[in-house]
């Protein structure tokens, strides 16, 4: 067992910290941590860590993983981390470098050790979907329970420990911002083992869930909004590294950088973004929260180019700001909104953002202008607006004295009486105001008074503090009904507030994480939804349900629930990973014509509804499936393929004894007031010892 957890590391390597501070050179950094590690490998005793309980459920590996046996003759780097956590996400850049440069082979294994502060995190398939978002490519283990956390005496998130060989602890780091020290410690560890043949080079068995996903035309988005006309949107498509320009049917306009990450302006075929969040758009520019580039991007509809206005696209740890947009550092911004200053002349001459890496809200100036409570400023200076750093759930009525913790989306209402910013502040389970005329930073709902409490979370209706969130990462403001929407990321629900009575209620979900479009917003459900946008008539509210990869759409009055599918013109110049729907069509295979076709009866349908059909076969008598050859069922639409977009359009057909369920979802808007859908089966069958095959059809009429 180790004795005394971490608190056993402490001794020793605050003296090496504090020998390290005064050393000049590369060189003598490194001999002060081969003495340190010559030190700590001759002691009586190990500090080691226990063994990793055989229950625990992994992910990114080919099973359970042994820290004592498999993991024997590695130096592993255990992250304690849990998903929602901003500062566990700053780490991941120092990680991926890591291990890009340190392989299983060179002796080196990162094991992710998920710790989780919310209950949604303890759920294995959203750690899942967080290690595909983050591209997380080490393995993971779900300490749901924290058992280990508890062993080692680990305090907060993040904290990294490196092992030896034998298990046995050698250093800690906590936070983040530790990338010299980690790449240090690393590499004289596997130096100083290596020298005493102690380091083996087995490969780990690696089983990366990221190459099991199927391809979808949006991949975890983060954000959506609309233009003032409300006849586009702008998707934040977070997963493929791009932003999406589509009519209100879904019809894409334009396609704004990825698929792959990384930094570039230029024109829309060129540019690259990385993990994009926050959108806003006025007329033909949007401007973009880069966030994992630590940067805010504007695009040019007009121009077709894409530009950097803030950020240097390395993390930033200034709090203040004040320097020209372009050349001031920030960090992890994840919402931006319009909005006014009180002495500019201009309408929306300031961009909000939502600083989540500095828990802060900041703002760009995009014409002269000046902020509550401070003075004139100049175009394009970007600075702190509120917020300390502190990561706190702290009101007061001068907003550079107020905490924040991680703020996460951002709505305006700038009419009266509100005139404020609405917050989602994600880590304190809150959504708070700051008034736009004297800057004072209040709570509307969730949460609890204690400031340093970011643990006051819950799934509960009710007034102000008696309101429980759990993680929220958006906001919008109905400006027809005066309501503000909140997306309750981790409780998987879209709930509404009345900011005059400070009363929330649950709209939409509940709070099962699932994909099911039901006849009622309470019966329909969503998988961590992380940002929304209402039309300025108040009609239909937009969600981008982002483990789910889609768009929801919600009709306010007619509280019909809907899935907004994405299309495909022909003219768009379209990336290698949006799947086009033709491609697939030439690529199923095509029944002959003796094959039987059985007419079911025309139904009437509305856009937007799911249909589900059940196939159900049989074999002739004394007829066997043959289960390794490639039975399936597929789905096509002559003269319709605008129907197929973004479905499913084949599956496999494993057992023929029960029933195969095929699900369909019609575009929210349709091409047509008729089509005809046609289902068909194609079963390899051996009768008798003779190797037969099966084809028929299954056609469907529709009116809506």
């Amino acid at each position: 067992m180790a004795a005394g957890g971490l608190a056993g590391l402490l001794p020793a390597q605050t003296q090496l910290e504090y020998a390290l501070l005064d050393a000049d050179t590369p060189q003598e950094k490194e001999n002060l941590v081969y003495q340190y590690l010559k030190k700590m490998d001759s002691r009586e005793r190990d500090l080691t860590v226990p063994e990793l309980g055989g229950d625990l459920q992994w992910l990114n590996t080919e099973g359970p993983i042994s820290l004592h046996k498999d993991l024997c003759g590695k130096v592993v780097v255990l992250d304690f981390f849990t998903y929602c956590c901003i500062n566990c996400l700053h780490l991941l850049p120092d990680l991926h470098a890591l291990e890009h440069q340190y392989s299983d082979k060179d002796g080196l294994i990162i094991v992710g050790v998920h710790s989780a502060k919310f209950p949604n995190e303890k759920v294995l398939d959203n750690i899942k979907s967080a290690i595909l978002r983050y591209n997380i490519v080490h393995p993971v283990v779900n300490d749901a329970d924290a058992t280990l956390w508890h062993e080692l005496e680990v305090s907060c998130w993040p904290t990294l420990v490196i092992l030896g060989p034998r298990g046995n602890m050698l250093f800690s780091l906590v936070g983040e911002g530790h990338r010299e020290k980690l790449f240090l410690f690393t590499s004289i560890t596997l130096k100083f083992y290596k020298e005493r043949g102690q380091i083996k080079d087995n490969n780990i068995g690696i089983k990366l869930y990221r190459d099991s996903l199927p391809p979808s035309p949006l991949l975890f988005p983060g954000k959506v909004t609309l233009d003032n006309s409300g006849e586009r949107l702008v998707i934040a498509d977070t997963g493929h590294h791009r932003i999406l320009v589509t009519q209100k049917n879904g019809e894409i306009l334009h396609i704004i950088g990825g698929p792959n990450s990384g930094r570039r302006d230029g024109r829309f075929s060129e540019a690259a973004f990385n993990s994009p969040q926050g959108i806003a758009i006025k007329n033909n520019v949007i401007y973009v929260a880069d966030t994992e580039n630590h940067l805010i991007r504007k695009i040019d509809l007009e121009l077709e180019m894409v530009t950097t206005v803030a950020g240097i696209g390395i993390q930033g740890v200034d709090k203040e700001g004040g320097a020209k947009g372009e050349e001031q550092p920030i960090s992890s911004p994840w919402d931006v909104v319009f909005g006014n200053s009180i002495s500019g002349t201009q309408e929306d001459n300031v961009l909000w953002i939502a600083m989540a890496g500095t828990h802060q809200i900041w703002a760009l100036m995009l014409e002269d202008g000046k902020l509550p409570k401070g003075s004139d400023l100049k175009k394009g200076v970007c600075l702190r607006f509120a917020g300390s750093g502190n990561e706190e759930n702290r009101n007061n009525a001068y907003p550079h004295k107020a905490g924040f913790a991680q703020p996460s989306g951002l709505s305006l209402a700038s009419e009266e009486p509100w005139n404020c910013l609405f917050v989602a502040d994600s880590e304190s389970s809150t959504v708070r105001t700051i008034s736009l005329k004297d800057g004072a930073v209040k709570h509307l709902v969730g949460g609890e008074r204690d400031p340093l409490n970011l643990f006051a979370f819950g799934d509960v209706d009710g007034a102000g503090i008696n309101a429980k969130l759990q993680h929220p990462l958006g906001v919008t403001w109905d400006k027809k009904r005066k309501l503000l929407y909140v997306a309750d990321s981790y409780n998987h629900k879209i709930k509404v507030v009345d900011p005059k009575m400070k009363n929330c209620a649950t709209l939409a979900g509940t709070g099962e994480a699932s994909n099911v479009v039901g006849s009622s917003f309470t019966q329909s459900t969503f998988n961590e939804p992380g940002g929304l946008c209402v039309e300025g008539n108040g009609r239909l509210m937009y969600v981008a349900d982002t483990n789910n990869h889609q768009i929801k759409v919600l009709d306010l009055e007619t509280k019909i629930l809907s899935m907004l599918p994405i299309l495909i013109p022909e003219a768009c110049d379209v990336p290698d990973n949006l799947p086009l729907q033709k491609d697939k069509i030439k690529n199923l295979p095509k029944l002959p014509k003796s094959a039987p076709n059985i007419q079911l009866p025309s139904l009437t349908v509305a856009p937007g509804q799911t249909i589900q059909f059940l196939l159900k076969l049989t074999l002739p008598p004394d007829s066997k499936l043959n289960e390794e050859a490639p039975n399936s069922w597929f789905i096509t639409a002559e003269d319709n393929t605008w129907l197929l977009q973004g479905q499913c359009l084949s599956g496999e057909i494993k057992d023929v004894s029960s029933q195969t369920i095929i699900p369909f979802q019609l575009p929210m808007s349709c091409l047509s007031a008729e089509a005809i859908l046609a289902i068909k089966a194609c079963l390899y069958y051996c009768s008798k010892g003779i190797p037969l095959s099966r084809v028929c059809g299954f056609t469907s009429a529709w009116s809506s």
